[in-house]
């Protein structure tokens, strides 16, 4: 049985994507900050599904996570690296520094030391598979999107760069990037719990869903050890690429 390690795991994508791969066989550590929702999780799964309170913005924790991974003797077979978050639409100038921080800790720094930590025992066992998810937002700007958009480019740069640097290994690096989605804590968190302003972004429109992303993950998952997916770009139909925004009588 193939074991993945799933950060972010206690909601939204991440719950969708630990379903979706004990689902279809695979053994699943679930890594999230919130333990009473892995509780849960695993309540629901079973003994398919070992919860790991984590908090990968937190060095000691991750540390102690990875040793606790360690300790099972289950070698990682593919990393999902889901954790993430967007924090406010202020634009650049009117933003929170601090948001900035978190968003910077948590979707660059945290998805690097995650895959810092794992990467050499996949690279010596000459096996294992990265799925990182990004967001269309890494290529396509908004007004509001700045440091989490540049959060998400890096994400793409990096997928690259690591395929680049695992040339000669069967190691593989794949990126998701998803457009709109529902069905997730996502939008609530960035609109800091304002449930008006979601359920209008939302209005009439039919989003992706978490399960779409997770079965995603699973196809990736399941291509062949000889095939690499790079990088897969999703948007529900209801949704496209905006025009270049002109400014009249400047």
């Amino acid at each position: 049985m193939k074991t993945a390690f799933v950060t972010g795991a206690s909601a939204g994508f991440g719950k969708a994507i630990c379903r979706a791969l004990v689902a279809n066989g695979y053994r699943v550590i679930g890594g999230a900050r919130r333990s009473e929702k892995l509780a849960e999780l695993e309540q629901e799964l079973g003994e398919h599904f070992i919860p790991l309170t984590v908090d990968v913005t937190d060095e000691q924790s991750l540390n102690a996570a990875c040793e606790s991974i360690r300790d099972l003797s289950l070698p990682i077979d593919v990393l999902v690296n889901n954790a993430g978050l967007a924090l406010g639409v202020d634009r650049a100038q009117d933003a929170d520094a601090r948001n900035w921080e978190r968003m910077i800790a948590t979707n660059v720094t945290g998805l690097s030391m995650v895959t810092h930590k794992l990467l050499p025992a996949m690279v010596e066992a000459n096996s294992g598979l990265i799925i990182n998810m990004g967001s269309c937002a890494g290529t396509y700007p908004y007004a509001g999107g700045n440091i989490y958009g540049a959060t998400k480019a890096f994400v793409r740069q990096f997928s690259l760069n690591l395929r680049a640097d695992l040339a000669g290994t069967r190691v593989r690096v794949s990126n998701i990037e998803p457009g709109l989605c529902s069905g997730t804590e996502f939008s609530l968190v960035r609109l800091a719990g304002d449930q008006d302003a979601v359920n209008a972004l939302y209005q009439d429109v039919e989003a992706i869903r978490p399960e779409d992303l997770a079965n995603i993950v699973v196809w990736i998952a399941e291509q062949p050890e000889h095939m690499n997916i790079n990088t897969i770009e999703v948007m529900p139909v209801a949704q496209t690429f905006a025009a270049l925004s002109v400014t009249r009588n400047l």
